[in-house]
Order: structure tokens, then sequence, then C-alpha cells
């Protein structure tokens, strides 16, 4: 199945023989790229075991249509402002879906290391969105 744009507001989405026309609204909401965004906050001490987590779960991003934009570990003169505790590293990730990402969070591969980030993470703050304008 493949989709391909005919006009401002109109979709085709082809499937062997069968061309079905979609809104572009409705196409927009069962295929709509979803952002993450992660600052990651870890236990002093267990960084390696961080490492070891990402090491794993990672490469899984790309069999579920994710892929990670930035992954950043900012040192104190990254922040110009704040009052909160630095996050160890930020990850700004990307999935084709909502169904994608549901799918890597569920991935067998992935939850066989889970036990690596629970010991390892202190707490996450997870901000999930959408792209805006065009």
């Amino acid at each position: 199945m493949f989709n391909c744009l005919i006009g401002p507001t109109t979709y085709q989405q082809f499937n062997n023989s069968t061309i079905q026309h979609i809104k572009k609204p409705e196409f927009q909401n069962r295929f709509k790229m979803i952002y993450i965004t992660q600052l990651i906050f870890v236990r002093e001490g267990k960084e390696e075991i961080f490492h070891q987590f990402e090491d794993h779960a990672l490469p899984l991003l790309g069999k579920h249509n994710g892929r990670i934009l930035y992954r950043v570990r900012p040192d104190m003169n990254s922040f110009i402002s704040g009052n909160k505790e630095r996050p160890y590293e930020i990850h700004l990730v990307s999935f084709d879906s909502e169904k994608d990402l549901e799918n890597y969070l569920k991935d067998d591969s992935r939850l066989k290391f889970i036990h690596l980030k629970e010991e390892s993470v202190k707490s996450v703050l997870l901000v999930k969105g959408s792209a805006m304008g065009k």
C-alpha cells in the first residue's frame, strides 16, 4: 500500500488494484508523525548501566519506524538558565505513528533489558507532540 498526494486536500491510497480517496485531515490523523522529547535523569554512579540499556534499546528504533534525531549529553556550560537538576541526556525521537511508538515500547527485545533502565534511571520528563507548520 502506498499513498499519493493528488491535490491540496486529498490523498489517494493505492492497495493492489483498489484505489481509495482519503481526505487530507483523515490521512494526517491516521499517519501523523509524532515526536518524543525526553529529559533523562540518571542515578549517580549508574551511568554505565544506563549506557548498557541504550546499547540494546536504541538500535530497535528503526525496526518500529523510529529515529533518534538528537541525543545530547549536556554539560553545565550548555545551560543558560534554570533552577532544576540538569538531565544526564536529552533525546528527541520521532516515530511515523502512535502505533509505531506503542510497538517499540512493547518490543520483547527491549523489555528483556528494561531492568537496566529501571536500575539506572531516576526519572524521565517526557514531552510528546507533533510538528507545527508545513
